[in-house]
């Protein structure tokens, strides 16, 4: 049996059923933790299911923060530093992951016992335990009127991944990197793979390739 909402009733709901309702509706989303660090030297870390491909040339991603209303440490890092890192979330420290959204006075890094690393030079830290580490620097960032979220677009200046995981077109097996997803706000998975699909074209069966 299907259950139908209309936005009256989606509006009316409880506060806290209709957030876990509306986060969990977009399906599985990725799960990066971004690293900052502070003008003073803090370093941060937090878990954002908000980020998404934006261009290859040049390379580009997005983040949507919640609105810059209150403190909130990474987006302010970014705005005062223009330098963050994303950092793919496997198995093997997913809670931790988790717990970085918890309140910390100081540095998640060390609330948590994730170890920061340094690579290159660049200035925000990055998880040492993470397979796919991408260095990024601020190049826009907009407030979406219609509700005051906040659109940070980043160039994608370093990457770095675990060989294992990249294939010889340049694609990544998320699966052989152990990549962790997320639906809504609290619930965790490990990708299965079904099947790599051909390109589609008019008139061509798809094929698995």
């Amino acid at each position: 049996m299907m259950r139908h909402f209309d936005k009256k009733s989606i509006l009316e709901a409880d506060s806290s059923y209709r957030r876990d309702l509306i986060n969990c509706l977009s399906g599985y989303k990725s799960l990066n933790l971004i690293g900052t660090k502070s003008q003073a030297g803090i370093s941060n870390l937090a878990p954002f299911s908000q980020v998404f491909h934006i261009g290859a040339t040049p390379p580009l991603v997005g983040i949507l923060f919640r609105p810059h209303t209150v403190e909130r440490h990474t987006l302010q890092n970014i705005l005062d530093t223009g330098f963050f890192t994303l950092n793919h979330v496997s198995e093997a420290f997913y809670k931790q992951a988790h717990q970085t959204a918890a309140r910390f006075e100081g540095s998640e890094f060390e609330g948590t016992g994730l170890e920061e690393e340094y690579l290159d030079a660049f200035f925000a830290p990055f998880v040492k335990l993470s397979k796919v580490k991408l260095a990024c620097q601020l190049v826009e960032q907009q407030t979406l009127a219609i509700n005051g979220t906040v659109l940070v677009i980043g160039s994608i200046e370093h990457i770095w991944l675990d060989e294992t995981g990249l294939r010889a077109d340049g694609s990544l097996d998320l699966n052989a990197l152990g990549t962790v997803t997320v639906s809504g706000l609290d619930e965790y998975h490990v990708g299965k793979k079904l099947a790599r699909l051909s390109y589609p074209k008019v008139g061509k069966p798809v094929q698995e390739i």
